[in-house]
């Protein structure tokens, strides 16, 4: 019986994936459950496990593809059984095998005889590695690097390569032992949800020194030539040119640069002394890098005079760059401003944070303030909870609370859930995880989806003032700013206060003026009297 796998639920608003990487090929005995391959959105990866188990016959959408949720990615034999090794094209008709089992043979029985040749041990199956799951909307990855090149034997679960996606950089492991047999997707090429990377032999041993090609597949020079450019058996150390295998991750040369922490500083877990990801979070910080080392860490032009340098945009800064230029265009987008004194909230906080703390194991901060005044104005202005879908308004009786979180490889926004529905330390505790998370890039689909309103908060950076972007399809965003020292006159005299501006985005196609500016007033209210809050006023 056959069994089709086919592209799972991939978030809300999110209509394609690309296929980052084929951990299967054809032919391949697999177990339920088993990850067939990965799948990039725009901003995390997405796993395809094996609906049952049995022989993968077929896969229909290559890595590199795009496709739509529910798209058949591949079929799965349940009555068969995996073959002696051979990697053979799954049968679409009886037509067509019938053309292609000659040709196919004689390729099989050419490379037996060429593996004889050169004394290599490569026997058992053939396994693809194919594009992991890539998360929600993202439909195409980067190949940033590869660290293995053919001919070189991997072990199980042993990083491949790292794929660089819209959101986060995504880690290729290797599904199977054996050695890498095929780099199907070379380095810098842009590949789909569903796209081949690799071919590992599974079970087979490389010839020590003898590396087959270059880690990059570049269909116009022949294998031999490519050979010699690595290095040639009996060539010394010297003579050989370095093996991507022992470079650092990208996502450690991107920390390493983010953080100012310099190679030297780092010490390394990974295999052949490469630096990992993890290794930069436990390393000291360090003066930044100089001008050459974030050469090597991002691709670059300079201009003569090296008074330039031209940098590629990652794939987050681009979609971050299109997400929010959409939002500009398609949205009727206006800010109203308005100011908070935060004296009560930051008494309130200094009476009882001690005890809040010991209590609920977190720090009582002003977002869960923020959060707790917002749910609190959205149920009286639903509208800017609500979302435009077509000709429709889609009113929401929740709150699912996005956090604009700055990361260093860009702004993320994780979601609280049902945040009108937590306690204060709910909130905190959640704002914490999901901090936690954005900061070590593991923030899943499921992190990032379902939001219904945002608050963004550029004054932890400083910022005194500014109006900030809608987060599609949301209607409303509320921008925290610097908390500062100014004269304001309450009862007639003029004193100090601590005052933060406040601005309200909205979608003016939903969100009318009145709407807008009694949210804000709202939130105000609420974070200039705390106990409205518990009054429900």
């Amino acid at each position: 019986m056959t069994i089709e796998v086919r592209v799972p639920s991939l978030g809300e608003s999110v209509s394609e994936a690309t296929v980052a990487t084929w951990f299967k090929q054809p032919g391949d005995a697999v177990e339920m459950d088993e990850m067939l391959c990965e799948l990039e959105t725009d901003k995390v990866t997405v796993e395809v496990p094996a609906p049952s188990a049995g022989v993968l016959v077929e896969i229909v959408a290559a890595e590199g593809e795009t496709v739509a949720p529910d798209a058949l990615l591949a079929q799965i034999d349940e009555t068969a059984s995996a073959g002696d090794g051979k990697r053979s094209k799954p049968t679409k008709s009886a037509d067509t095998a019938t053309r292609e089992t000659a040709p196919k043979q004689e390729q099989a029985a050419e490379a037996t005889a060429q593996q004889d040749q050169e004394g290599t041990k490569m026997s058992g199956k053939a396994v693809d590695v194919m594009v992991p799951s890539l998360g929600e909307s993202v439909t195409e990855a980067t190949v940033a690097t590869w660290f293995k090149q053919v001919g070189d034997s991997v072990a199980v679960d042993e990083m491949l390569c790292e794929l660089e996606t819209d959101k986060v950089s995504v880690e290729v492991p290797a599904p199977v032992a054996g050695v890498l047999a095929e780099i199907v997707a070379a380095e810098g090429e842009t590949v789909d949800a569903k796209a081949r990377l690799a071919v590992i032999t599974e079970g087979a041993a490389a010839e020590g020194g003898d590396a087959k090609s270059a880690p990059r597949a570049d269909t116009s020079t022949p294998k031999d030539e490519k050979a010699e450019k690595v290095g040639s058996p009996g060539a010394g150390p010297e003579e050989v040119t370095p093996r991507s295998d022992v470079e650092d991750a990208p996502s450690a040369r991107k920390a390493m640069a983010e953080k100012g922490i310099s190679r030297d500083q780092v010490q390394a877990s990974g295999k052949d002394g490469r630096v990992m990801k993890e290794d930069v979070a436990r390393a000291e910080s360090a003066p930044a890098p100089s001008a050459p080392a974030r050469a090597a860490q991002a691709p670059r032009r300079a201009d003569q005079s090296g008074r330039e340098e031209r940098v590629r945009m990652t794939r987050l800064r681009q979609t971050i760059a299109r997400r929010l230029k959409d939002a500009q265009n398609t949205a009727a987008m206006l800010t109203t401003y308005n100011e908070a004194d935060m004296k009560s909230v930051m008494d309130l906080r200094n009476e009882y944070k001690d005890q809040f703390e010991k209590k609920h194991g977190v720090k009582l901060g002003f977002m869960s303030f923020f959060v707790k005044a917002c749910c609190h104005a959205l149920k009286e202005v639903p509208e800017v909870n609500a979302e435009i879908d077509g000709t429709d308004v889609v009113y929401k009786n929740y709150v699912n609370m996005g956090v604009a979180v700055g990361t260093p490889q860009g702004l993320v926004v994780p979601v609280v859930r049902d945040a009108d529905q937590r306690s204060f330390a709910g909130i905190e505790q959640e704002i914490g995880e999901l901090g936690r998370k954005a900061r070590d890039g593991k923030l899943t689909m499921d992190d990032m989806q379902g939001g219904t309103f945002t608050i963004s908060n550029g004054g932890v950076y400083g910022s005194l003032m500014s109006s900030p972007i809608l987060n599609p399809p949301q209607s409303g965003i509320l921008g925290m700013h610097k908390i500062q020292e100014r004269p304001v006159v309450v009862g007639g005299e003029i004193v100090i206060r601590p005052m933060m501006y406040l601005a309200l985005s909205y979608d003016h196609r939903i969100v009318d003026g009145k709407g807008a500016v009694t949210f804000l007033v709202r939130v105000k209210e609420a974070l200039e009297d705390p106990r409205r809050l518990l009054m429900d006023l």
